[in-house]
């Protein structure tokens, strides 16, 4: 992998980058480095809930994210997901929940930089993929600038290169997860630092990018851009990245066709027994800026409802513009 790969990601969000929305994204860009939501080593080692690993071929290239702090169940995981197929292996050390705390895991190692440092050592000789990390600026009111350093100094020893940085704090007691990615101030600058001070790193930026106008102000800067959130309420804008940041022809023009591809899809993940209204919600989204969004948006909800796609396809490409 080159710094090239990192250039721009999407996030790894709970109850949205699943394999259905992934693969829609992939329609519509095919540079753009992909990432599973966040799945507890917990869950494979003890739940063996390994439909949790399930991707699509068309998705690479893609990372898992993984959540856990025992270094042996992480190197199992780590193990598994490379027989799997996945591209890079990345570990959380920035969601601040309270029942990933519980599972000490998550922002709150963030207070434990040699632990991360030997996790991530071992995961990396464990497997020949990249390991990477995601983490927070600091935790609660260990907010300066020196913290992050100390922390960077120190996980960089277990060998890693690739850090995805979310330019905020993580508040572990008072905010919800919702509420820590926007309350706590973003401090770009604070990423911008620290790719000065460890050029031999691949820094990547994450947390309240909202386009791709600012995700290039950021790459003056930094190695990469990671958007979530908007990425996922405005999955076409995803399209020009191939133009934008990789000088090629983009993956498609229409919407229409993206759509149609989709439902294909779709259809064909209904007879392995995929939910439907799993599948449909990701297309919310595709409409957004169109005269007909909010119609486009009340047709998915109604095939939703109804748990019935079947007659309705053309109904939803008429109401796409393009």
């Amino acid at each position: 992998m080159s710094f090239d790969d990192h250039k721009f990601c999407v996030a790894p969000m709970m109850q949205y980058t699943d394999m259905h929305d992934r693969y829609l994204i992939r329609l519509i860009s095919k540079k753009v480095f992909l990432y599973t939501e966040m799945i507890a080593t917990g869950s494979l080692v003890y739940g063996k809930c390994f439909n949790q690993l399930d991707f699509n071929n068309e998705e690479h290239p893609i990372g898992v994210q993984l959540g856990g702090s025992n270094i042996n169940d992480l190197v199992e995981c780590s193990k598994k997901c490379e027989q799997y197929g996945y591209d890079e292996i990345n570990l959380n050390v920035g969601c601040p929940s309270d029942r990933v705390q519980k599972g000490r895991f998550g922002a709150c190692l963030m207070l434990e930089p040699q632990l991360v440092a030997e996790c991530l050592n071992n995961m990396k000789n464990a497997v020949e993929i990249p390991v990477s990390i995601k983490c927070r600026l600091g935790v609660d009111n260990n907010e300066s600038y020196d913290f992050l350093y100390n922390f960077i100094s120190i996980v960089k020893k277990s060998g890693i290169n690739i850090f995805i940085i979310h330019a905020r704090n993580g508040i572990l007691k008072g905010l919800s997860p919702r509420q820590n990615r926007n309350i706590p101030p973003l401090k770009y600058d604070y990423v911008y630092k620290l790719k000065k001070d460890f050029p031999d790193l691949e820094i990547i930026i994450n947390g309240g990018i909202k386009n791709l106008h600012q995700s290039s102000e950021h790459l003056k800067k930094v190695d990469g851009v990671m958007i979530g959130r908007s990425a996922y309420e405005n999955p076409f804008m995803l399209k020009d990245i191939e133009s934008q940041f990789y000088g090629i022809d983009p993956a498609t023009n229409s919407k229409k066709e993206i759509l149609n591809q989709y439902l294909e899809y779709v259809n064909k993940q209904l007879v392995h027994g995929h939910s439907l209204s799993k599948m449909m919600k990701h297309l919310f989204g595709l409409s957004r800026g169109d005269k007909f969004a909010k119609s486009f948006r009340i047709k998915v909800l109604e095939i939703i409802k109804n748990n019935s796609l079947k007659g309705h396809e053309k109904e939803l490409e008429d109401l796409l513009i393009y």
